[in-house]
């Protein structure tokens, strides 16, 4: 024996089943992209110069467009890797706050502000050697050099 649904069936059914695939159908489709704003600084080939704790270091590295948060936001170096949970960053102004750690896991908390624009930054503060002690000063300054990086450039 078929059974063969009636009208009254298929609407109470459609009533029901419509908002669920339309929803699914939402949750599956892609969002809007968020307006996105301009990095802070532009990619290319980069200059920078750390000094703190009595020691200045300068590198040369080329910052690809998908590494701009990293470079700009991570403020590392060869030497030291480090982390920013304070991280200010807008009008051409900057603050970060966090920690450095290098390839031994010594640790060094760290204070910079200072300015920023696409193409140059300066930032001053401090860097602390152990809890409790006053913090030592440090700097970075960075520049860019170009736009394209050389062909032998090392990346960041």
């Amino acid at each position: 024996m078929i059974m063969r649904p009636n009208l009254a069936s298929l609407t109470r059914l459609l009533a029901v089943a419509a908002p669920v695939v339309a929803g699914g159908l939402m949750l599956g489709s892609p969002a809007p992209a968020p307006a996105q704003s301009p990095p802070p600084v532009l990619p290319g080939y980069w200059e920078y110069t750390t000094s703190a704790v009595g020691v200045r270091d300068t590198e040369q590295k080329c910052v690809r467009p998908s590494e701009i948060n990293r470079f700009f936001g991570g403020l590392s170096t060869r030497r030291w890797q480090c982390t920013y949970p304070v991280r200010e960053v807008g009008n051409g102004r900057a603050r970060f706050e966090g920690a450095c750690q290098d390839r031994k896991n010594r640790r060094v908390n760290v204070r910079l502000n200072g300015t920023y624009q696409q193409e140059s930054f300066r930032f001053t503060g401090g860097a602390q050697l152990a809890r409790g002690t006053p913090y030592l000063p440090a700097s970075i300054t960075a520049r860019r050099i170009a736009a394209q990086c050389p062909a032998n450039a090392e990346y960041f």
